[in-house]
């Protein structure tokens, strides 16, 4: 990989500079809060752990294993399971051990399992994410590092602690942490993130005149069409968490190269109890329209001959339509930038980077709109640090397609109304290959991190 440009040389120099600066700004923790919350953590460790050794699976548990016994060994817990208890696990790791994540366990189900699976994730947060936090506050200031060397698409990285990587969809761990971050006196948090940015850029690529017109027009929506496909709903009856689930487990999943027989028994399992307006369960929507449950799928690899059954079989023909009628022009870019990346051995971004070597088919399709994606991220970042370096907000961090900043309360609305222009009108004008329009949203939060309210900007 290497710049073939003299603009990506720059946008690399400049980045590694203001990435230095946003470090040395740093973001203020309530250290008082933080401390607090990790004993809280360790005292709920602490008491799930006593109502665990209280339960029967663990008296089977030391009757197995006796002094050896030790509530964090999956190996021992899935002996336990399934040998002793007669549970069954439908899958086994490489080295032909039974399979023990979160989505076997969850399967198997009960308090035991309940409990587990809840100090499991407790354990992490503590290790991981709160002492994390802990060993790198200095004054009072959290200073995490921002890395441009790292990642193969010429993307940002973060380390010590790594801020890129605390946790929000899940809102309680989310909470716990989140909570610890603070804005200066004076001052309040705010986050603004690009709008569907990966596909805006996907756009620029493919041109597909389908995408352009869903990404220009604010009254189609793209992952209500797909849920009311997969759903056989008509749009008017999208709910915004079905919306949801089709976003993020079909639409996503189907551009970044997954494909049907991934994408049916996770939507299956997501949605199928979700109820429509009327009070009735997908499941039973599907069933009324001749889809009798997730049903089953054979794929002969010497044929080429699929069968499916059931919401698979389904799935399967909405995604045929979604590639070879409603994107086919999108479909039919990745089949030609696949081919041009064999006959060269490289691709070059719209950015001007340069990735060479063996990739797979899905990085060589994915990583161009990744890395641009970043890149007009980080130039945008590069603008604010340099129109604000006078004023008394300072940007405090970068996580993938959003900047968090300690905005002075009096400069509040000056600096959402500098951050709309530099990064929907001045980047199009300096980059002209961008031939969509480009939208983002803002959150401030008044007390801390994690209590953020969408705001409009000015």
């Amino acid at each position: 990989m290497k710049l073939t440009t003299a603009d990506a040389y720059k946008l690399m120099h400049d980045g590694a500079l203001v990435l230095a600066a946003v470090e040395q700004n740093g973001m203020r923790i309530d250290v008082d809060l933080l401390d607090e919350t990790i004993k809280k953590v360790e005292r709920r460790i602490r008491k799930l752990e006593k109502l665990q050794k209280e339960s029967e699976e663990w008296h089977l548990w030391k009757k197995r294993y006796g002094e050896r016994s030790s509530l964090g060994s999956r190996h021992q817990l899935a002996k336990v399971l399934v040998e002793d208890m007669g549970h069954k696990v439908g899958a086994i790791t490489k080295k032909n051990n039974i399979k023990m994540d979160e989505e076997q366990l969850s399967k198997i189900g009960g308090e035991f399992i309940r409990r587990y699976l809840d100090i499991e994730k407790l354990k992490k947060l503590k290790s991981t994410y709160l002492l994390g936090i802990r060993r790198e506050v200095l004054d009072g200031f959290l200073h995490p590092v921002f890395n441009l060397n790292m990642v193969r698409t010429f993307r940002s990285s973060s380390s010590d602690p790594n801020f890129q990587n605390i946790p929000i969809r899940d809102k309680k761990l989310g909470k716990l942490i989140r909570s610890c971050f603070i804005p200066r006196d004076g001052h309040v948090l705010v986050e603004i993130d690009y709008s569907a940015l990966e596909v805006r850029i996907a756009a620029c690529y493919h041109k597909d005149p389908v995408m352009l017109e869903y990404i220009a027009d604010p009254s189609k929506d793209m992952h209500r069409d797909m849920a009311a496909e997969c759903f056989m709903l008509d749009p008017s009856e999208v709910q915004k968490e079905l919306r949801f689930y089709a976003k993020n487990c079909f639409v996503f999943p189907e551009f970044y190269g997954s494909y049907w027989r991934s994408v049916a028994p996770n939507l299956w399992e997501n949605c199928r109890a979700l109820k429509l307006a009327d009070g009735t369960s997908i499941e039973e929507h599907l069933a009324c329209n001749g889809i009798d449950g997730l049903g089953e799928h054979e794929s002969n690899y010497r044929t080429g001959r699929i069968s499916s059954t059931g919401f698979y079989d389904h799935i399967r023909k909405v995604e045929d339509d979604f590639w070879g009628r409603r994107f086919k022009v999108y479909a039919n870019w990745k089949e030609w930038w696949w081919n041009r990346y064999q006959d060269n051995g490289w691709f070059q971004m719209k950015t001007g980077f340069r990735c060479s070597g063996i990739m797979a088919r899905n990085d060589v399709i994915n990583y161009p709109v990744q890395g641009a994606a970043f890149h007009c991220l980080l130039w945008s970042l590069i603008k604010m640090v340099k129109l604000t370096r006078k004023w008394k907000t300072k940007i405090v961090g970068q996580i993938h397609d959003s900047i968090v900043a300690d905005a002075h309360r009096d400069e509040l609305d000056d600096y959402l109304s500098l951050a709309k222009d530099v990064m929907t009108e001045r980047i199009r004008k300096s980059w002209p290959w961008i031939v969509v329009p480009l939208e983002i949203e803002a959150e401030v939060g008044e007390t801390n991190w994690f209590e953020k309210q969408e705001v409009q900007i000015p």
